[in-house]
Order: structure tokens, then C-alpha cells, then sequence
């Protein structure tokens, strides 16, 4: 099994940045992939970015790419999530999940879910 936490959230301005980590305890994650989620309050969850765990292949939802990026250390099973330029709209819960080998964005998919740590930032 593996246990999943995200931290690292907090406040920000708009245009400033963020690191997010997300750490796991229990099994080895080389053969998992893992997915950064966001949740606003009283919307559905959506999958924005992951990170194939043994290859490191990355696929990106368009409303972060160019300003988010994530990545890997497979040694201290974790996976960092790095948040340039924020915007407003960016405010939410972010998680992270994990699912066997190959990426997905779909929240339900993932076998493994941490709780979140809630991002926010000002205009």
C-alpha cells in the first residue's frame, strides 16, 4: 500500500510561485504514476498534471502548461509540483494520487489518495 500527502500550499500574490510536494510512505512508487488534482470548492476535482513515476513521461492539462511543472525523486518517494505565475484562478485544494504505471486524470482511476493542502492567491 502506499499512503499519499501533498503540502507545501499557502498564500501567494498573483504572478509569484509555489512548490507543492507530494510525499508517499509504504511501497516503492517506481511502478505508479502520479497526478496532481485542484479542487475548488463546490466544483468537480480535476486532474492537471502527472508524472509517470519509472520513465518520468509528463502530461499536462493545457490551463497550466507553460507555467507549472512537476517532477520526480523516486529515492525519497516524492514528487514535486512547481506553480509559476499564479493567477487567481488557481486557488483551490490541490492532491495528489497515484495509479498503477500509466497516467490518468480521471479522480475515480487513481488506487491511491492523499488529502490535499489548499493553495490561494490574492490579486
Amino acid at each position: 500500500d502506499v499512503q499519499l500527502q501533498a503540502s507545501g500550499g499557502g498564500l501567494v500574490q498573483a504572478g509569484g510561485s509555489l512548490r507543492l510536494n507530494c510525499t508517499a510512505s509504504g511501497d516503492s512508487l517506481d511502478n505508479y504514476s502520479i497526478t496532481w488534482f485542484r479542487q475548488v470548492p463546490g466544483k468537480e476535482r480535476n486532474g492537471i498534471i502527472c508524472i509517470q513515476m519509472r520513465g518520468g513521461s509528463i502530461y499536462y492539462a493545457n490551463s497550466v502548461k507553460d507555467r507549472f511543472t512537476v517532477s520526480r525523486d523516486n529515492a525519497r518517494k516524492a514528487v514535486y509540483l512547481q506553480m509559476n505565475n499564479l493567477k487567481p484562478e488557481d486557488t483551490a485544494v490541490y492532491s495528489c494520487a497515484a495509479r498503477s504505471f500509466m497516467c490518468s486524470s480521471t479522480y475515480s482511476g487513481m488506487k491511491y489518495r492523499g488529502k490535499g493542502t489548499l493553495v490561494t492567491v490574492s490579486s
